[in-house]
């Protein structure tokens, strides 16, 4: 094994000057560090990515800059980024060629990434898990060395598919993953580009692991500050002062939120209850690192029951907002002493529609998930059936509106973030 040269990420960073403010593309970020990666490490030729036709649909543009695809035959007038010497493997639309190509190439002692549609990394589910035993195994050996981690980077996911529809539609990866050792799997679901950033060079750093990331590369808001995201993926999870409401103190209701989407679905249902119920104490919490939801004494990254209670309290209603299964997180925490949760996530609905409409379908939207904080809170007052009953007014005029329109409500389109008095 050859260590790999790697660039300070926080020299790639979004300039974050307010909470929710910059919109950026998270993976067309990362492509400019890990073009930077291609050029440190040009000497040697120690990294590739590997990825199915789709890297640069998966907006890893900036990375060509660096390199081209790897090509063996004559480049002709008119091929696209071709070349006998490119370090992108993606002129092969194939998930499992890809992911065999990289597994044999680690075993070299190199370093690289697979990245795929998130719906059609399935394809492996065999391979990985082969290559998780074999590391096991590996590993209870004292003659077998090191090797870099399997990096698998997901995008084109389930929330973004507006075009693609149902077909492209499956977060169960994540699942499978989970079910192998502890030792084995990371699972990382970083909410904006810097807290990619920050996920993505610590995988590509890292030794005999299965690291899996779930991007968005849509152009999105951008929530944390370099400094900001580094201390919270260091940490994997975190209490989000600046969008809370209980001012440090015990909350009335706990949203926590692990995804790109949920995590802006749950912001705008924070803001929603601000300005509804301001006297409702919310703590909002953030999850890079999922397994960090497992008990201490199921996965080394878990939190220990006086950590996780510290966070998720021991009897507050806790709201779960999930970019994969509800039935992960519900794994995930079974063994935890709060009981008192409801959890959001995907739920095998929605087909061409839009963005919104697809969280909707799914009930991770903003005006579902105030109608649940509502219930969860204890609220039953008139005023809170006010609330409860404009929410599912906004929810009928967004049935109508993208019906007539084919777009999402201006409401929905142009929200944004305001910070809490």
């Amino acid at each position: 094994l050859k260590e790999l040269k790697t660039p300070t990420f926080s020299d790639f960073a979004v300039d974050v000057k307010a909470h929710g403010k910059t919109k950026a593309s998270d993976m067309m970020e990362l492509g400019s560090y890990i073009g930077e990666v291609f050029k440190l490490n040009d000497d040697n030729k120690n990294f590739r990515v590997f990825s199915p036709d789709e890297a640069m649909s998966n907006r890893l543009n900036k990375a060509f800059s660096a390199t081209q695809r790897a090509f063996d035959l004559p480049v002709l007038p008119g091929d696209e980024s071709l070349s006998p010497t490119g370090r992108i493997m993606d002129s092969y639309l194939s998930e499992h060629m890809c992911e065999g190509w990289l597994e044999g190439y680690l075993l070299t002692g190199r370093h690289g990434a697979f990245a795929s549609y998130e719906a059609f990394i399935r394809v492996v589910d065999s391979m990985v898990s082969q290559h998780a035993k074999w590391l096991k195994a590996a590993k209870e050996k004292p003659w077998r060395a090191d090797i870099a981690s399997l990096n698998i980077l997901l995008t084109s996911n389930a929330w973004q598919q507006d075009h693609n529809g149902y077909t492209h539609q499956e977060p169960g990866f994540m699942d499978h993953v989970a079910s192998k050792k502890s030792e084995i799997a990371r699972i990382y679901l970083p909410p904006d580009a810097n807290c990619l950033l920050s996920c993505f060079d610590h995988c590509v750093k890292s030794k005999n692991y299965i690291n899996v990331i779930v991007a968005s590369k849509q152009p999105s808001y951008q929530w944390l500050n370099i400094n900001e995201a580094k201390k919270h993926c260091e940490k994997g999870i975190g209490i989000w002062d600046w969008a809370s409401t209980d001012n440090g103190k015990e909350p009335d209701l706990v949203i926590a939120s692990a995804g790109h989407v949920p995590t802006h679905e749950a912001l705008a249902a924070v803001s929603i209850l601000h300005e509804k119920i301001p006297s409702l104490k919310v703590r909002f919490v953030n999850i890079v690192d999922i397994m960090k939801l497992e008990s201490q004494e199921k996965h080394p990254h878990g939190l220990s029951d006086k950590e996780y209670n510290k966070i998720f309290t021991t009897s507050k209603p806790i709201i779960f907002v999930f970019h994969g299964y509800e039935q992960l997180i519900e794994q995930l925490i079974s063994n935890r002493n709060n009981r008192n949760f409801k959890i959001f996530g995907y739920q095998e609905e929605g087909s061409i529609t839009t963005a919104f409409d697809m969280r909707v379908l799914n009930k991770i939207d903003r005006f579902d998930l105030v109608k649940q904080a509502v219930l969860m809170a204890g609220k039953k007052d008139n005023a809170s059936k006010v609330i409860t009953d404009e929410m599912d007014e906004l929810l009928k005029k967004h049935h109508a509106y993208i019906r007539k329109n084919g777009v999402d409500m201006p409401v929905v389109e142009n929200w944004q973030w305001k910070e809490l008095k």
